[in-house]
């Protein structure tokens, strides 16, 4: 039988999955950390990948590998291809007013009108968390070190490039020509257009101040990015890990994913791309050539983390506690902008507690109105994709926040329809060994279709 194998190079974690080309079947897994932090060398992840593959049995009879990964986060590179600082994440805020300064620029100091046109040029309004707007923070902040750019790549990016053998080693520079990525993650940038499917670099000089960069190619779905230069397996082009996550459910138009991991995503698929001048919805492509609608919060699964090292109480406990208090929690609500907030655009935010009452100060109502808030935040993350015209006709509750009674328990009232908790799984790793298998089958058959896994 053939193997693929599954990457998720996550904010937390590296996890390797591999699996059974035609069936599906999971063989060996393996798992490693990634450092804390909102900018991380990318060594790091680097190592964190190699401990993963280990753990899980190696790469050597594995056919095919496809890497799935964070998104957003700014691999710079200088023009031996090292990495020019450390990069910097999605939840890393810093670059906010970059941003702001961004959308007012490209309206000509209207920021509506700025916000209008980004929306229609790259499908997304600009926050601090793309990496366009890390571009200018560092064009602004360190212009030393954006002066050295040669190259700018996308963590799944950089791990691709690095397993095909193209990064620097033994004195020799890397081959920065050889740079891949996705649409799902090209579409993440900020500075390439899921319309048009291009790379708009009149937007990338806005941000850097110039547009002589390398930037990665954009490969289609099932496109071989390479071979591993340790084993041979061939290469997908990787996904971002929202992405990811729709291959492995196996969505459809009509389909929505609530995650509830570090951050909170709601995403569907749609047949068309969305622009929406709000900010509140970004329009992505996704992995199988559709696209990819999203509303994403800073605030999600740490939300129940804080409510729980509050009360002194485990996740389980914090469950309990929230469905013994009454719907509504008499009143007391949670703002959960615990770290800023992206949707809305509240990078400098904080979070609140109001209608605090005698009756109502008891760790039961709180530990409810962190569950309810948590899931208020991405219920308007829902209403948002609605009003883009997006069809919601089923809800898939996944991530960790999934584990939670409470949260299961509670969704349907906050959402207002039912919801689907599938399988517990690492999604965005089974959907990048999905990738590989399609991959695989493409090399073959160019009008193969993505295995229907059970």
């Amino acid at each position: 039988m053939a193997l693929v194998a599954g990457v998720d190079s996550s904010t937390q974690s590296c996890k390797v999955v591999v699996r059974d080309a035609e069936t599906g079947a999971l063989v060996r897994s393996g798992r490693a950390s990634h450092p804390d932090g909102t900018e991380v060398d990318p060594r790091h992840w680097w190592d964190a990948l190699q401990q993963a593959v280990a753990e899980a049995g190696g790469l050597d009879d594995v056919a095919a590998v496809s890497v799935g990964g964070q998104q957003h986060g700014l691999v710079a590179l200088d023009e031996r291809g090292e990495v020019v600082r450390d990069a910097l994440l999605w939840n890393d805020t810093r670059s906010a007013g970059a941003a702001a300064d961004l959308v007012a620029e490209l309206g000509g100091g209207d920021v509506a009108l700025g916000a209008a046109r980004w929306a229609q040029a790259v499908g997304s309004v600009p926050v601090a968390s793309f990496t366009v707007t890390k571009l200018r923070w560092l064009r602004d902040a360190e212009p030393q070190n954006a002066a050295r750019v040669a190259a700018v790549a996308l963590p799944h990016d950089w791990l691709t490039w690095r397993l095909a053998g193209h990064g620097p080693a033994d004195g020799r520079p890397g081959d920065l020509a050889a740079l891949t990525t996705d649409r799902s993650d090209a579409s993440g940038t900020g500075y390439w257009s899921p319309v048009t499917e291009d790379y708009r670099r009149d937007l990338l000089a806005l941000a850097l101040g110039r547009d002589d960069v390398v930037l990665p190619t954009v490969l289609g779905p099932a496109t071989v990015a390479g071979h591993a230069a340790t084993g041979g397996a061939l290469l997908g082009p990787g996904a971002g890990d929202n992405a990811g996550a729709a291959l492995a459910l196996g969505m459809r138009a009509g389909d929505v994913a609530l995650s509830i991991g570090t951050s909170g995503v709601v995403s569907a698929v749609a047949d068309r791309p969305t622009t929406d001048a709000s900010g509140l919805v970004t329009g992505f492509a996704d992995a199988s050539g559709a696209y990819l609608p999203l509303a994403c919060t800073l605030n999600a699964s740490r939300v129940l983390d804080a409510a729980a090292r509050m009360l002194g109480v485990d996740h389980a406990g914090l469950s309990a506690l929230a469905l013994s208090a009454p719907a509504g929690a008499d009143g007391l609500v949670l703002v959960p902008y615990l770290e800023g907030e992206r949707t809305p655009n509240r990078p400098d935010a904080t979070g609140a507690l109001h209608g605090l009452r005698l009756a109502n100060t008891t760790p039961a109502h709180l530990a409810r109105a962190a569950v309810e808030g948590m899931l208020c935040a991405l219920a308007d993350g829902l209403d948002a994709l609605r009003a883009q015209g997006v069809a919601v006709e089923r809800v898939l509750l996944i991530g960790g926040g999934a584990r939670s009674e409470a949260v299961r328990r509670v969704a349907p009232t906050v959402l207002g329809m039912d919801v689907v908790v599938p399988e517990a799984g690492e999604y965005v790793a089974d959907g990048a060994a999905r990738q590989a298998a399609w991959t695989l089958a493409a090399t073959h058959d160019p009008a193969a279709e993505a295995p229907r896994w059970a």
